[in-house]
C-alpha cells in the first residue's frame, strides 16, 4: 500500500450523523433565514451573496423577498448552492455562539484524528457546507474545539464533490501527489471521483447490516476500523 501522507474527510455521515445537519442545521437556518436577510441585508459580504444566488437562478431583478423564497426553496431541496451554503452558515454561527446547539461528531471521531495527527499525517475536510461552516461545525463539537487538528478545508468552491477535477484541484492545493492522499466519505460517487483522480479512498458506511464483498473502496464502519 502506498503511503498515506494526508487524509481528506467529509463531514456528513462520515465524522458526524447527517441527522445532526438535516434535523437540527437545516431547521434552524430556514426558521430564520427571513429575518436574518431582512436584518443583515445590507452588510456587503451578505449582499454578495445574495447577489449570487439570484445571478445562480438566472434573475436579472428580483426583490428581496423574491431571493428569501428563492433561498428556503434550496434549502427544502437541498440544493448545493455555493450562495446558499454561505448564508447558512452565517445563521449557524449565530446559533453557535448563543449556545443553541453543538456539532454531532461520532465517539470515537475525536481521538482517532488526534492519533492520526500524531502520527504526523495533515488532516483536512472537504464538504458541501461553505468553510465557514465546517469551521464552526469543528470549533463547536461536542468534543470541543478540533480545528487546531486540521491544516485546511475545502467546500464547493473547489468545485463538485463527484466530479474528479474536484479532488484533482484539492491534491494541488494540499502539495501532494494523489496517491499519497486518502479521501474518506459515505458516498460512492464522491469515492469514484476521488479514485479517478488518483486518490486512495474509504467508504463509511456505519449503519449498513453488512459491508461490501467487492468495492474498489474499502469500507469501514467506523474511524477506528481505518488503518492509515
Amino acid at each position: 500500500m502506498i503511503e498515506i501522507r494526508a487524509i481528506v474527510t467529509d463531514i456528513e455521515g462520515t465524522t458526524s450523523s447527517i441527522h445532526f445537519v438535516k434535523d437540527v442545521l437545516f431547521p434552524y437556518a430556514r426558521k430564520r433565514l427571513p429575518a436574518f436577510v431582512e436584518t443583515h441585508g445590507d452588510r456587503p459580504e451578505v449582499q454578495h451573496w445574495l447577489h449570487e444566488a439570484a445571478k445562480e437562478a438566472g434573475f436579472i431583478e428580483a426583490s428581496r423577498q423574491e431571493v428569501i423564497e428563492l433561498l428556503l426553496r434550496w434549502i427544502d431541496e437541498d440544493r448545493k448552492s455555493t450562495a446558499l451554503k454561505a448564508l447558512q452558515g452565517m445563521i449557524w454561527q449565530e446559533g453557535y455562539e448563543a449556545g443553541d446547539y453543538r456539532a454531532h461528531v461520532y465517539p470515537e471521531v475525536p481521538a482517532r484524528l488526534r492519533a492520526w495527527r500524531a502520527q504526523g499525517l495533515k488532516l483536512y475536510v472537504y464538504s458541501s457546507g461553505s468553510v465557514p461552516a465546517q469551521k464552526l461545525f469543528f470549533g463547536y463539537s461536542e468534543a470541543g474545539d478540533l480545528t487546531p487538528l486540521f491544516a485546511g478545508y475545502f467546500d464547493t468552491g473547489t468545485g463538485p464533490k463527484r466530479e474528479q477535477a474536484s479532488y484533482e484541484a484539492i491534491a494541488e492545493a494540499i502539495g501532494e501527489q494523489p496517491a499519497h492522499l486518502l479521501f474518506l466519505s459515505d458516498i460512492e460517487q464522491e469515492l469514484d471521483a476521488a479514485r479517478a483522480a488518483g486518490f486512495q479512498t474509504g467508504w463509511l458506511l456505519r449503519d449498513a447490516a453488512t459491508l461490501p464483498a467487492a468495492s474498489p473502496h474499502p469500507a469501514y464502519r467506523d474511524f477506528d476500523a481505518i488503518a492509515a
